[in-house]
């Protein structure tokens, strides 16, 4: 009989109470110490982990896939993926866990992200050295805990991601990692940057097709080949996201999460939500905390 691979919030420890945090920091050795610096092959269901090696060596294993590590390099490992590590005893380096559910990455990163990877870094490249950088001070905004250090933390995070997902691509140009690509990816980031701007402003999407220059339906074309949505609906999406997201982690009323959002009043806000995900606010609040502090006790 196979033997089952266990679960974890973090390697070890099975939580039972729900998950306090949105980010948790540690450094390399101080886990892998306690376990003769081998990790053995684990998952994590509600978790997104970035491992940045700074030194030392060891290897990866992503199911029955291994691959060396060499520092510096980070691992982007997606939730509910077998994996596990050894290191040698010199290794050094930091493990970023957080919930994958406050990750908001599409397109390119999206898919850079949904799957195991080591990503070599190169200090002297402007890219990895950047990433090298973020990495440290990331570290060092989780440690220190000064005032707005969060929104310091999703910046790091959000840039760490991004240009790893640029070296990806640039070192495996082979592989890429999605379908999108040329003028139709070209169009998403376009997209994607105005969606970040104009949100809370509920734009529709002729407004967006004319910012980018193309007509409505060419839109919905190419949002259709690269997300499987229309215009509308993704447009949409980013609104129910970002909803979600401040449901869950947040303490904010729903009537003012609503209102940030860019509604007339509570009970429209509630109606989209409803219509999105087929729960009120409310409801989705309260089934997601419980979704998650029964991951935790697991």
């Amino acid at each position: 009989m196979a033997k089952t691979v266990p679960t974890y919030d973090l390697y070890g420890e099975r939580a039972g109470n729900r998950p306090d945090f949105w980010l948790h920091c540690e450094t390399i050795p101080s886990r892998s110490s306690l376990h003769r610096y081998e990790i053995g092959l684990h998952r994590h269901e509600s978790f997104f982990q970035i491992l940045y090696i700074s030194a030392g060596s060891g290897d990866a294993r992503f199911g029955t896939e291994t691959v060396a590590l060499t520092p510096p390099a980070i691992v982007t490992m997606p939730p509910a993926v077998d994996h596990g590590f050894r290191f040698s005893r010199d290794v050094d380096g930091h493990v970023f866990t957080l919930l994958a559910s406050h990750l908001r990455l599409s397109g390119e990163v999206g898919r850079f992200a949904a799957e195991p990877r080591v990503t070599p870094l190169e200090a002297d490249d402007p890219d990895g050295g950047f990433v090298l950088a973020a990495l440290e001070r990331l570290a060092g905004e989780w440690a220190g805990r000064q005032s707005g250090r969060t929104d310091l933390m999703e910046a790091y995070l959000v840039s760490v991601l991004t240009l790893a997902a640029r070296l990806w691509s640039r070192d495996n140009p082979t592989e890429g990692v999605g379908e999108a690509t040329g003028e139709t990816a070209r169009r998403m980031e376009h997209l994607n940057g105005l969606i970040q701007q104009h949100f809370r402003s509920q734009k529709p999407a002729q407004f967006y097709a004319r910012e980018i220059g193309i007509s409505p339906t060419h839109l919905n074309r190419v949002v259709k080949a690269a997300t499987g949505l229309t215009a509308h609906a993704y447009i949409a999406r980013k609104l129910i996201d970002e909803a979600k997201r401040a449901l869950v982690f947040t303490e904010t009323p729903a009537q003012e999460i609503g209102l940030a959002l860019g509604f007339a009043d509570a009970a429209y806000f509630s109606r989209f939500f409803l219509r999105a995900t087929g729960v009120t606010p409310r409801a989705f609040r309260l089934a997601e905390r419980a979704r998650l502090a029964a991951q935790s006790s697991e």
